[in-house]
């Protein structure tokens, strides 16, 4: 659906109603919702906004250009890049916004989109940025698109993979509201838990339409207590200075476990309907999720009669790590 769908002059002004969004519009109102949830809670934080455009996101850029002055407006500021690992490179410093002790502003939230090759050509400043960290206001988020057939792309394309090595938890969101609300998620995941956060975006979801909940405030963050996650002296967000050594050893004892801390607390998965008496569970995660409900309503199956026939359906929001708890107790 084209640009016309959402007029910018009426609907990037920040309603709290339902509209209808194309999920490339998602993602341009997304960092002007993280704003507005800043300022409610009294800080002052810009974002930053780099990546390279590319199938399913070849149209973001375009559709950031034209928001242009409604970001300005938020504190927004948007430079594509020459190519993905400069635009990854510029993200890393938007971190390190904190650190000279004489910025004008609290933190600097940040976004990043390619597609799949991109993400392949950037592994060297993901796998050092994610070690550095994210600053305590600030975050990455690295919008993937991924292309799993090939349709316009020399390979094909699945990013998790590569978020894994460099160990960074990975969100998969369902649908355009989605894109919204696990963005959220995602920027409060990475101050948290000091992690960069990719998130997956595949052809089917970049190229919809639906209707969108935007009131920036939909989203209730919840961070884990220190009952819940113990936080390690010094926290675990960007430093200077900081040793190579002890930023891989705060990533792999304490990043990760931090993540799943964030996504028990939050309930990034969860069970989407049981049944008193199980006999068949199904594990989905991302569009997947909405491909098993389709399914379910093509057979007739309502969520009632799923729950006599002992269906159940478990839907996973962070791909990576997963949350072992959840998964065992479904089990």
């Amino acid at each position: 659906m084209g640009s016309e769908a959402v007029s910018l002059d009426d609907k990037y002004a920040l309603e709290q109603g339902q509209v209808f969004l194309t999920a490339i519009q998602a993602l341009v109102r997304l960092p002007m919702m993280q704003r507005r949830r800043d300022i409610g809670e009294g800080l002052n934080t810009a974002g930053f906004i780099s990546g390279y455009r590319g199938s399913p996101l070849g149209g973001l850029d375009q559709q950031l250009w034209r928001a242009e002055p409604f970001l300005k407006e938020h504190h927004i500021h948007f430079e594509p890049g020459i190519n993905e690992d400069l635009a990854a490179t510029a993200v890393w410093g938007s971190q390190q916004n904190e650190l000279a002790g004489d910025s004008k502003y609290d933190g600097v939230y940040a976004m990043w989109y390619g597609k799949g090759p991109g993400v392949d050509r950037c592994g060297d400043v993901f796998r050092h940025g994610n070690m550095a960290g994210s600053s305590t206001h600030g975050g990455v988020l690295l919008l993937a698109g991924d292309d799993h057939g090939a349709k316009s792309s020399t390979t094909a394309a699945q990013c998790e993979f590569a978020f894994m090595d460099a160990m960074m938890p990975v969100l998969s969101p369902a649908g355009v509201q989605e894109f919204l609300d696990l963005g959220i998620y995602g920027w409060a995941l990475s101050r948290f838990s000091g992690a960069w956060v990719g998130f997956k975006v595949i052809g089917e979801t970049a190229e919809s339409t639906a209707s969108c909940s935007i009131d920036p405030n939909r989203v209730q963050v919840r961070y884990p207590s220190p009952e819940e996650f113990e936080m390690p002296p010094g926290g675990l967000n960007i430093r200077w200075p900081d040793d190579r050594f002890q930023q891989e050893d705060r990533l792999h004892r304490h990043k990760i476990y931090a993540a799943l801390a964030f996504a028990r607390a939050n309930n990034l998965n969860k069970v989407i309907f049981g049944s008193k008496k199980p006999r068949f569970g199904i594990i989905t995660a991302g569009k997947s999720y909405l491909d098993v409900r389709q399914a379910l309503d093509d057979l007739g199956i309502t969520e009632e009669l799923a729950c006599e026939l002992g269906i159940t359906l478990l839907k996973i929001g962070m791909v990576w790590p997963l949350e072992k708890e959840i998964v065992r107790q479904f089990a």
